[in-house]
């Protein structure tokens, strides 16, 4: 089975957010998709290990920001790679409160869907919240990032509960040629650090090896430091 059939599939990347009484948690997700137009309804994939699965669960009720291609690396890696058990996500993220009392993240947003869950089917690791639409509005003119542009452009990684996660192929066994620059992949969330592409949002530029990036350099998608990076084989 070549599971890379699946890349061929077209996802977008979103900001889900749920909870009630106070108490809110968002996360990153790839497969959110409108089911019908009359009434209008979405749907939404997560993973039952996710805090915001326990939300929306409770709540029954969620939020869509879709985010746009110039979303930063580090507010994807707030969202998508740590846990609102530990911290809080939305410190510092500019949001506002929706018809159904949920914040919505409107920073890097280009439109967002609030929807009330009316339906849900059991997918094993993962929850499919079908949502009747109650608002939706278009934030900006901005381009919608899609998960393609992520992974391609951005470089972006899936997070171990994501639907799309794949387990990254063994090294290959083959030296990496004198001449070219090492390559180095963050334990923490698998962002891989290429010195051909430098960290443009770092103010890192092309050419710059791993060994010469500042000591207090960190990882664009989750903040891990340099002592948690390993060299790819």
């Amino acid at each position: 089975m070549n599971k890379s059939a699946f890349y061929k599939l077209s996802y977008g990347l979103y900001v889900i957010t749920s909870g009630k009484e106070g108490r809110f948690n968002g996360q990153i997700a790839n497969t959110v998709f409108q089911v019908t137009s009359d009434p209008p309804t979405v749907a939404v994939s997560i993973n039952k290990q996710n805090f915001t699965h326990e939300h929306i669960s409770s709540s029954r009720r969620f939020a869509v920001s879709i985010l746009e291609e110039a979303t930063p690396m580090t507010m994807i890696g707030r969202f998508g790679f740590k846990c609102g058990r530990d911290i809080n996500k939305f410190e510092g993220i500019g949001t506002r409160v929706g018809k159904t009392g949920i914040p919505i993240v409107i920073d890097h947003a280009v439109a967002f869907i609030e929807a009330e869950v009316v339906g849900e089917m059991d997918c094993g690791t993962h929850t499919i919240f079908l949502g009747r639409v109650v608002e939706c509005d278009v934030l900006g003119a901005a381009q919608p990032m899609t998960y393609a542009y992520y992974h391609t452009v951005k470089g972006g990684k899936s997070p171990k509960n994501a639907p799309t996660y794949q387990q990254a192929e063994p090294p290959k066994t083959a030296e990496t040629p004198a001449a070219k620059a090492a390559r180095y992949v963050c334990s923490v969330c698998g962002y891989v650090y290429d010195p051909e592409k430098g960290d443009p949002e770092g103010n890192v530029s092309p050419g710059t090896r791993f060994e010469d990036l500042p000591e207090g350099w960190v990882c664009p998608v989750c903040g891990a430091g340099k002592d948690q990076f390993a060299k790819k084989g």
